[in-house]
């Protein structure tokens, strides 16, 4: 009997084990997963290639663009696709980004696309900013903002500022040119 109570609190606690190490998806892992994926492209860019000319940044439009080392991006184009696969990647995204640990920063539609900003942190200090766009007839793409000391406000100060920003489109000219 008692060999039996053993047995079984043995395979209960094997199948707790098992159970707590399933893999959570994350972004980062789905970046990992797709960087050499068909259809999918991924860049480093380091913020400062951008070539923003921040002359006219108020002080605090400085002080949030400082705070960003650079981005990951990873970008997925429609074109070469059936719609059900679009369908199924972003929504493989949005399952990941729907995680309690993505914190809602702002949502807004440009140009008929939909872009959703989200961050990892506190209100104080953001991890990570991540910006997700999605367009049906060119595809979607990724942006995971890395830096120090930024935070959500800075952040949407930043992504209002990029906006209507004059990037120079040669420093992205691969990302641009692969959703041509």
């Amino acid at each position: 009997m008692k060999r039996t109570i053993n047995h079984i609190a043995l395979t209960f606690f094997t199948v707790l084990i098992l159970v707590s190490c399933k893999e959570k998806a994350t972004l980062q892992r789905y970046f990992v997963d797709h960087q050499e994926s068909k259809n999918f492209i991924t860049q480093d860019i380091p913020i400062s290639m951008l070539k923003i000319d921040a002359s006219k940044f108020t002080k605090e439009q400085k002080e949030a663009y400082n705070s960003v080392n650079r981005l990951n991006f990873l970008g997925y184009k429609a074109g070469e696709v059936d719609a059900e696969t679009l369908k199924a990647e972003i929504a493989k995204v949005k399952t990941i980004l729907s995680d309690d640990k993505y914190k809602d920063l702002m949502e807004f539609n440009d140009k008929g696309n939909k872009v959703v900003v989200k961050y990892i942190g506190t209100d104080e200090d953001a991890e990570e900013v991540i910006v997700f766009g999605s367009s049906k007839e060119m595809g979607f793409g990724i942006v995971r903002v890395l830096g120090n000391d930024m935070s959500p406000e800075k952040m949407a100060t930043l992504v209002g500022v990029l906006q209507s920003a004059h990037v120079d489109e040669e420093q992205l000219k691969e990302v641009i040119n692969f959703f041509k």
